[in-house]
């Protein structure tokens, strides 16, 4: 649904004040994409599965409760890592259906989730 002339004006007057205020953080959330943030997370839930894996082979023979805590952190790790691949999926969905890839195909798709699309 399109804005009319008043609500654009007000959007308008509403940016210029953000990037008045907080120039540091408005640079910071227009550079930032969901490729961006969602694969920064996924390296972050790959790392803690590494570690709760770790944690479990070296503490399963000592006690089972301790293995039992590393295997929830690679369980947590693991719902996190598919939390944020669906969430690069859909993002990739809707800029597919929106024709944003259409001049530069699948290899644009690449870079932007790369985050070379700037």
């Amino acid at each position: 649904m399109p804005l009319n002339e008043d609500e654009q004006r007000i959007l308008q007057e509403i940016e210029k004040t953000f990037y008045e205020n907080d120039p540091e953080f408005a640079d910071r959330v227009r550079s930032e994409t969901v490729y961006k943030h969602a694969g920064r997370n996924l390296k972050w839930a790959t790392l803690g599965f590494v570690v709760g894996l770790a944690f479990t082979i070296l503490t399963f023979t000592i006690s089972v409760v301790l293995g039992a805590v590393g295997f929830l952190i690679m369980l947590g790790s693991a719902v996190y890592f598919e939390r944020n691949l669906r969430r690069v999926g859909r993002a990739s969905l809707q800029d597919l259906s929106s024709g944003q890839f259409k001049q530069g195909g699948f290899k644009s798709m690449g870079k932007k989730f790369r985050g070379q699309d700037q």
